[in-house]
């Protein structure tokens, strides 16, 4: 069961990671460019995050797609028989 458990938070960290990588890029590059720029609008630190995981979700989701569905076939394949 720790091991299955295991799995499972690999599973989401790898699933997870390209869209937090993504936002945190895009965040810190907007970032340095309101301090440099000293613009303050809050519309310019949302929108290109949103811009920025959506790409990643189009290039990226099937991959993540198809490594939930083989984490979940692993777990089923693996129940013991009742």
């Amino acid at each position: 069961m720790l091991e299955l458990a295991r799995q499972a938070m690999l599973v989401g960290l790898q699933v997870a990671l390209p869209i937090l990588i993504a936002a945190l890029v895009v965040g810190l590059i907007v970032s340095v460019f309101q301090a440099v720029t000293q613009i303050q609008e809050m519309t310019l630190q949302f929108v290109p995050k949103m811009i920025a995981v959506g790409l990643v979700v189009l290039f990226a989701g099937g991959w993540m797609l198809t490594q939930m569905v083989e984490f979940t076939v692993r777990v089923f394949t693996n129940l013991p028989p009742q």
